[in-house]
C-alpha cells in the first residue's frame, strides 16, 4: 500500500534531530509538525515570519492572524519569535536552516528539482524554494512517486523549468525513500507491502536497489 500523507509525515519526521530548526513547506511538508518526536526539541520556522510553529490548532487554539507561508492557520509554542518575512528569508539564505521539507512535481538523477511550474495554469513564480534550496545543505522532498496518469515524477532530467539545480540527495515518495548519489536513485525503504519491482517499473531515472532496503515500520 502506497503510504498515505500522515505516513509520509511520520517518515519525514524520524529525520528531525535535537537542536534542528526545521523549514516546512507548503503541502504534506506542513504535517511534520504534528509529529515532531516528544524526545527532542526543535524548532519549526514557517518563512511568512513565525520560528517555534507548533501544531495545528483545534478548534479551540483558532487564531486567523497566526499562519504559516501555506495560510494555514498554525500555533506558536512557548518561546516562539514573530518577524518580517525579510529577517525570516535572511535566515534561509544564511544557512541558518538544518533541514528543509519541500514538495515537488518532479526531481531527477542529478538532483535538481522542479517544484513551481504547472503546465497550463498561470503561476506567480516559484517563491521561497527558490532560496530554500540554495540555502540549505540538507534538504527532503516529499512527493507522490509518480502522476494521476501513472507518469514517474524521478526522472533522468527534469521536463519542468527548474527550482533548484543538484541540491536534492534525499526524497521520500509515497512508495519508497531514496537518496540521489553519482547519478542515480539509490533505493533505501520501500513503503508497507510495496514490492521493489514496482519502484523500478514506476522509476523513469536510473534506480539502484540497495542491498539492505528495508520496509518502512509505522
Amino acid at each position: 500500500m502506497a503510504l498515505s500523507r500522515e505516513q509520509m509525515a511520520q517518515r519525514v519526521a524520524r529525520e528531525l534531530k535535537d537542536g534542528y530548526y526545521v523549514n516546512l513547506g507548503i503541502g504534506i511538508p506542513t504535517l511534520v509538525a504534528n509529529y515532531v518526536p516528544d524526545n527532542i526539541d526543535v524548532m519549526l520556522q514557517s518563512e511568512n515570519g513565525l520560528l517555534g510553529m507548533g501544531e495545528f490548532p483545534t478548534e479551540a487554539q483558532l487564531d486567523a492572524d497566526m499562519i504559516n507561508a501555506g495560510k494555514q492557520t498554525v500555533t506558536a509554542r512557548t518561546g516562539a519569535s514573530i518577524f518580517n518575512s525579510a529577517e525570516s528569508f535572511a535566515m534561509i539564505r544564511g544557512g541558518h536552516v538544518d533541514l528543509t521539507v519541500l514538495g515537488a512535481f518532479e526531481v531527477d538523477v542529478e538532483g535538481n528539482i522542479a517544484s513551481w511550474m504547472i503546465p497550463g495554469k498561470l503561476v506567480k513564480g516559484m517563491g521561497g524554494a527558490m532560496d530554500l534550496v540554495a540555502g540549505a545543505d540538507n534538504i527532503i522532498v516529499t512527493m507522490t512517486h509518480a502522476s494521476k496518469d501513472g507518469e514517474s515524477k524521478l526522472l533522468s532530467k527534469c521536463s519542468l523549468p527548474l527550482t533548484g539545480a543538484g541540491c536534492i540527495r534525499k526524497v521520500l515518495t509515497d512508495l519508497a525513500y531514496l537518496e540521489i548519489e553519482n547519478g542515480a536513485f539509490i533505493l533505501r525503504e520501500t513503503a508497507p507491502g510495496v514490492s521493489v519491482e514496482e519502484i523500478v517499473a514506476k522509476t523513469a531515472g536510473k534506480l539502484i536497489v540497495a542491498d539492505d532496503v528495508k520496509e518502512m515500520s509505522f
